[in-house]
């Protein structure tokens, strides 16, 4: 992109203007504060007697951990989005630091927490059917006991998140700062470089030659540090595995399931479909090698453009950006457009590929300011627009419940991506639906090309992480353990219709999601999202304009109830496979379509 300069750094002062800010520094003494008075407290706190002072005294508790959960969510977020986009800096990795150790006795005050709770399980459950500020906390307060019964003695926790700091979470950022600041010679005459960040965007290069060799650079990069990033999988996965046994779970996916709030029954009828539909999905790789003339795809044409001389992917600059998402949003409902605006103009997204910046995209919330902020790579590209879109999904998520207590606004992985992918769907439907008809070759390949990541990707990196769980109680899985575990992740989902020679072992070594400590299995989540925000869309394009407040309560639900509730709520039954199926469908014209051109 020619015009980098143009493309924001984002602005966090609203929240804090800096580490040594009078408004952070207060802050993390009020975290202290309520740390030491909470672990001292709570062991011998003793409730009242009569329900009403019960009630009080259990809203009083609840007021402490959303208080405590909102200045621990917004300081540790503000030193994570600084470190996101400068990985070098030894003031804000020294900061970070100092932030987890301050942060380490938080989880021993959640398990003392828990433990107070169920010495009063019953009471608890009177007062919130007779009292009606504890109604809303209902679930909150089950889903508390239930993690209750899977959580070490006080003691014992709190070792563990001391631990974290110089293990598990060590290994996690080992991952992000290598990554971050790996680089290539991409130009041997000029000496040009590119970042491993610049060399993944590469990927949707439309010149083959170009996404090849960007390829094998990026795979020869992983390869020279596979040994740090395998030790850092290791690591991580070693620990979850140590401690999901010391809680009582089964396996690490029975955590995932509870943390997601959904059934196993719900994950079964998701998975079954999603193999279902690999038939569908290597018809459409296969009518994607045609149309770019090739026998058989490789890994690194998964991005590549589809396109014509009449048809070619459009690319933007940062304001056409802006432009073009504000207008789509728009059609759906004028306040989320004006929100996306806003986020814009504010100066709350950073989007600027750079050196010691990490890859990829999120979006972060810092519940303090009642505001979040979105980090991406910006190239220009088609894709870019619909990662910006994505990311403004979460975040509009985020503006419908940001009034609520922060236990409330505590939403599940699951539900997370729901937003996300109904607004991304929201962009690249109203963009298909400007173009002429020989236009939209491009555009329905890229919905194709996002679904397959979301389905058949996914499906594979649920694969590699159940696999991997499983060797690493055997002992370290080694850097060619990994790849061939990946390797066959990718060969039971792409199959026969990717070129078995040019997949990609390493990318164990690129997704962060595997380096999270306390989120495994965070794939899964990426394809019920999927589906079913292409459920919700569904249910808009049924119900036209007055599905826009509906909408808003569904997001504003999604932090106080389960995601199989919520869903009912939306009239969806997603333990059956019939609903992920009737979700699926939506793919089947898109693939048709394809093969016909």
């Amino acid at each position: 992109m020619d015009q980098q300069q143009d493309i924001p750094l984002w602005n966090l002062d609203e929240v804090f203007e800096g580490f040594n800010a009078p408004a952070y520094r207060s802050a993390k003494d009020e975290i202290a504060a309520l740390l030491e008075r909470l672990r001292t407290a709570l062991p011998q706190m003793e409730s009242p007697s009569s329900d009403s002072a019960f009630a009080d005294w259990l809203a009083g508790l609840l007021a402490d951990i959303d208080r405590l959960e909102t200045l621990a969510s917004t300081v540790s977020a503000y030193a994570y989005a600084l470190f996101s986009t400068n990985t070098k800096d030894a003031d804000i990795i020294a900061e970070l630091n100092r932030v987890e150790a301050l942060l380490v006795p938080r989880a021993v005050v959640h398990v003392l927490f828990r433990n107070l709770l169920a010495r009063h399980e019953a009471r608890v459950e009177k007062a919130v059917k007779t009292d009606s500020r504890l109604l809303s906390y209902a679930f909150v307060l089950e889903e508390a006991l239930l993690f209750q019964k899977h959580q070490m003695s006080p003691e014992m926790e709190d070792l563990a998140a001391d631990l974290s700091r110089s293990g598990a979470d060590a290994w996690s950022r080992l991952q992000e700062q290598i990554t971050a600041s790996l680089s290539a010679v991409w130009n041997t005459e000029t000496g040009e470089r590119k970042t491993f960040v610049e060399l993944r965007n590469l990927a949707y290069d439309p010149d083959r030659a170009v996404r090849r060799k960007a390829w094998e650079l990026e795979t020869a990069l992983l390869k020279s540090m596979e040994i740090p990033l395998a030790a850092a999988l290791n690591g991580v996965k070693g620990t979850v595995d140590t401690l999901t046994r010391r809680r009582g779970w089964d396996s690490a996916l029975d955590t995932s399931l509870a943390q997601s709030r959904i059934t196993r029954a719900t994950l079964d009828a998701l998975i079954s479909v999603m193999e279902e539909s690999l038939p569908m999905w290597r018809r459409y790789l296969r009518a994607k090698a045609r149309l770019l003339g090739l026998g058989k795809i490789s890994f690194y044409d998964l991005f590549g453009p589809v396109e014509r001389p009449d048809a070619r992917l459009p690319t933007f600059r940062w304001d056409e950006a802006k432009a073009f998402i504000v207008r789509q949003f728009a059609t759906f409902d004028s306040a989320m457009a004006d929100f996306a605006a806003h986020a814009f103009d504010a100066r709350w997204i950073d989007g600027r590929p750079r050196e010691g910046k990490i890859g990829g995209a999120y979006c972060t919330h810092f519940p303090l300011a009642r505001q979040p902020r979105v980090f991406c790579n910006f190239d220009g590209s088609f894709s870019a627009l619909g990662t910006i879109a994505h990311e403004l999904g979460h975040a509009w998520h985020y503006e419908c419940i940001k009034d609520l207590p922060v236990l409330l606004a505590d939403y599940p992985m699951t539900l997370a991506e729901t937003a996300s992918i109904f607004s991304e769907t929201l962009v690249s439907n109203a963009a298909m639906a400007e173009v002429e008809e020989q236009a939209r070759l491009p555009l329905v390949e890229m919905h194709l090309q996002d679904g397959c990541q979301v389905i058949v990707d996914i499906l594979s990196r649920f694969y590699f992480e159940r696999a991997v769980f499983e060797a690493r109680k055997d002992g370290e899985l080694t850097p060619e353990r990994l790849c061939a575990l990946m390797l066959e992740a990718q060969e039971r989902t792409y199959g026969d219709a990717m070129n078995a020679d040019e997949r990609h072992a390493y990318m164990w070594a690129v997704k962060g999601h595997y380096y999270i400590p306390g989120l495994s299995f965070y794939n899964f989540p990426y394809a019920f999202g999927q589906l079913f925000g292409l459920g919700l869309y569904g249910l808009y394009r049924q119900e036209g304009a007055s599905f826009a407040p509906r909408y808003r309560e569904i997001l504003r639900s999604s932090g106080s109830l389960s995601a199989v509730e919520v869903a009912r709520r939306a009239g969806f039954e997603i333990e059956s496979p019939e609903f992920w199926r009737t979700a699926m469908q939506v793919f089947e014209q898109d693939v048709a379509f394809l093969e016909h051109q």
